[in-house]
């Protein structure tokens, strides 16, 4: 019992100075950046300093009149908002959900909208396109 104590005492004071000599380790190990005038280039390789997100300069107005961030173009400014109806229809549809490969598998082809059936045609090659190439790779 004495014996299993003596031995537990010395795995403890084993360990702690295993865990101070990592933490010695670590601060060693530890890297540091050079910082200040004269030391980082500008324009240069990973400028952290000049990435950072600014606060915005613009009012609410000019918010909700434009749509920030969409300008491309150097020497641009960013687009104003529209009213809804000079919009193309086509733009509003675009988050809707459509039907898997699956769901047109099962309707009647000679029944699908001109849209689908590109759809239905555009998957249905991928799909074969996969199979063949899983098929090709097993040999």
């Amino acid at each position: 019992m004495l014996q299993d104590k003596v031995m537990a005492m010395n795995q403890i004071r084993s360990l702690r100075s295993l865990i101070l000599s990592k933490e010695t380790v670590r601060d060693v190990g530890r890297r540091s950046f050079a910082t200040g005038p004269g030391k980082a280039k500008k324009g240069g390789k990973g400028g952290a300093a000049s990435d950072a997100p600014k606060a915005s300069s613009l009012t609410k107005e000019a918010k909700s009149t434009t749509v920030v961030g969409a300008n491309i173009l150097k020497d641009g400014a960013d687009p104003k908002v529209l009213l809804d109806s000079e919009y193309p229809d086509w733009l509003w549809r675009l988050l809707d959900k459509r039907p898997p490969l699956s769901e047109l598998r099962r309707k009647n082809i000679e029944t699908l909208p001109y849209e689908e059936l590109r759809r239905f045609v555009k998957l249905d090659n991928r799909a074969r396109i996969k199979e063949n190439n899983s098929l090709k790779a097993k040999n």
